[in-house]
């Protein structure tokens, strides 16, 4: 079974460095051949589902809303919640690892979650906080996943 990588962060792209950010680890986690779970919305998540799609990649949406049409562009699967932020649970507790590309509280919520159900944290220019793995790129978060995990 594919492993799953969560993408999380704000649902606006502050800066264009984000943005490109955002796509770049999308598209890494695709060429990794695993599978990109995020909130499916605007911002980091629609640029990460870009990269991602950019080069064959799969992309799960786990949607706060009550209508599939909600989902950015690039999401394959889009999962209905009608939950609001309480989707984020969903998200997190399906990924296999997180990585955490800038935010507000929102993607505040993600880490805290991912830390209580000890999932590794991977933070992209993101909150600074104990647990969360400051790394420069995905493919340096991706890299120590797979050899900490050994996968």
């Amino acid at each position: 079974m594919k492993k799953i990588i969560a993408v999380i962060g704000g649902s606006v792209c502050k800066t264009e460095e984000i943005k490109k950010i955002a796509f770049d680890t999308g598209k890494e986690i695709a060429l990794r051949g695993y599978l990109l779970i995020c909130g499916g919305m605007g911002g980091v998540m629609e640029e990460a589902c870009h990269g991602a799609k950019s080069v064959g990649g799969t992309t799960i949406g786990v949607l706060p809303g009550k209508d599939r049409s909600e989902a950015n562009p690039y999401i394959d699967i889009p999962i209905v919640t009608a939950m609001s932020h309480a989707r984020n649970a969903i998200i997190v507790r399906t990924a296999d690892c997180v990585i955490a590309i800038d935010g507000e509280y929102g993607t505040l919520s993600e880490i805290a979650l991912a830390k209580i159900l000890d999932k590794p944290v991977f933070g992209i220019q993101t909150w600074d906080i104990e647990g969360v793995i400051k790394v420069p790129d995905a493919k340096t978060a991706i890299d120590i996943f797979e050899e900490k995990y050994k996968i």
